[in-house]
């Protein structure tokens, strides 16, 4: 659920967002097994994207650190491959950091055939330490069928491809309770100044503004990465992503004051700061969504993968919950994406079929058609997806070819972006907690990522 993405051409498209009305459901299908393939089980009608070897008794494992919902669906795709290849593959929850625990399970001889890396720093550093394997020539085909350099060269390290990204998510999206901005008498904000505006109305209703998931230090580095690439720009946003400028720049002291023009406001924030460093991302989106005329909160910021958690709720949305585009702070409102990619790290036909199968658009149909997910996969027929929220921002994140960037936090070294409880995640959990000081949130950045670039 991290990773940071820039779609100039396609932003405009995410104005109208708050405007749609959500459709129904589209076809159902567990993926489109077709007698034309020779390595599937029968099927009726669709035609198989991909053809796959045999693996009768074969075992595998992958390894993720998706949970609840996530997980479920990721398994109806994992469920399809064993239908076609006879093989038994087996889902492994995984921890984050996600470079740690496969260090632990390679450490003791059981490392999982294939894993789902959520940054790219995580993927340069399994090459780099030789756990991860070459991506093989079917895999590579289907990469270059369905996929823009940029998602092949995000995938790649020194020139050798290792990843192959199954998964996309804008994250740049506030979704918020449609009543209590009725009842509050909001509307949607375009700029982070309306946005302000906003929460002050919402907050003299008698509801919360804004839900914030601070428990995760993941969400509060997404909150900083949309402020600066919209304020500085995504030629100083590329220089801070890879140090090239210091994190005491006086580009990252303005989106560090702006964004403390909310955190800087308890009473705009659902439980105060206090609140929202107890709130873990999950709880941040179903408060939003509960409670009635009186939830804990009005808005949430997070990616297109928050339409998962309300799910668990009885909220429906485009009528009780919708979602406008991340207000713009400079120019243009930004655009940010996560990512995860699939890198086997054991050799074989197993593991190399698994990144053949996710590279193809048969996979990427059955996770799309269950909602919260976005592939960046180029050939998949947007009307996969379940709802038109989801197939437009499908169609601009593909539109957006290689003009793409990756969250910044996901591009360094784990030890500073992608660590609990260390570095950027901790630094501004506790920038949360006291965000008057500025000077100090940027020495602190500044020094751990100086020691993590360095190593």
């Amino acid at each position: 659920m991290r990773t940071t993405l820039r779609i100039s051409r396609a932003a405009a498209v995410f104005t109208a967002i708050g405007a749609l009305a959500l459709t129904g459901c589209s076809d159902d299908g567990g993926g489109g097994k077709d007698k034309s393939d020779k390595s599937s089980e029968g099927g009726k009608g669709n035609s198989s994207s991909v053809v796959l070897p045999k693996l009768d008794g074969e075992k595998l494992s992958v390894a993720a650190v998706w949970t609840g919902a996530e997980q479920a669906n990721f398994v109806k795709v994992l469920k399809e491959f064993e239908n076609r290849t006879g093989a038994t593959v087996t889902f492994v929850p995984a921890q984050d950091p996600i470079v740690n625990f496969l260090g632990t399970k390679i450490a003791g001889g059981q490392p999982p055939d294939v894993a789902m890396i959520p940054q790219v720093g995580a993927i340069q550093q399994a090459a780099q330490k030789k756990w991860a394997k070459p991506v093989g020539a079917e895999a590579k085909a289907q990469l270059a069928k369905n996929y823009s350099k940029v998602w092949q060269d995000l995938g790649a390290v020194d020139g050798t491809q290792y990843g192959v990204y199954f998964k996309a998510a804008n994250k740049s999206l506030i979704w918020y309770n449609a009543k209590a901005f009725e009842n509050a008498g909001a509307s949607e904000p375009k700029t982070w100044k309306d946005f302000l505006a906003t929460a002050e109305t919402v907050s003299a209703s008698g509801v919360t503004p804004v839900s914030v998931g601070g428990a995760d230090g993941w969400t509060l580095t997404d909150w900083f990465e949309n402020i600066y690439l919209s304020q500085a720009g995504p030629e100083k946003y590329d220089q801070l992503a890879q140090h090239k400028i210091k994190w005491t720049d006086p580009s990252v002291k303005d989106a560090l004051t702006t964004l403390a023009q909310l955190f800087g406001k308890p009473s705009l924030i659902a439980g105060g700061a206090d609140g929202a460093l107890q709130t873990e991302f999950p709880a941040s989106v179903t408060q939003t969504f509960t409670g009635g005329d009186q939830p804990k909160a009005a808005m949430v910021y997070e990616g297109d993968f928050v339409a998962v958690n309300i799910a668990q709720t009885k909220a429906k949305i485009g009528t009780d919950a919708k979602v406008f585009p991340f207000p713009a702070v400079g120019a243009e409102s930004p655009v940010v994406t996560g990512g995860d990619a699939a890198v086997a790290l054991k050799d074989g036909k197993g593991a190399q079929a698994l990144l053949t199968w996710l590279a193809s658009t048969d996979a990427a149909k059955i996770m799309a058609e269950q909602g919260g997910f976005i592939s960046p996969n180029k050939a998949l027929d947007a009307a996969a997806y379940p709802n038109e929220v989801q197939r437009t921002m499908a169609k601009a994140l593909v539109a957006a070819g290689d003009a793409v960037r990756f969250d910044m936090s996901d591009q360094a070294p784990q030890s500073f972006g992608g660590t609990p409880g260390k570095g950027e995640w901790k630094t501004l959990q506790d920038f949360l907690k006291n965000p008057k000081d500025i000077a100090g949130t940027q020495a602190k950045l500044e020094s751990d990522a100086a020691k993590a670039y360095k190593s």
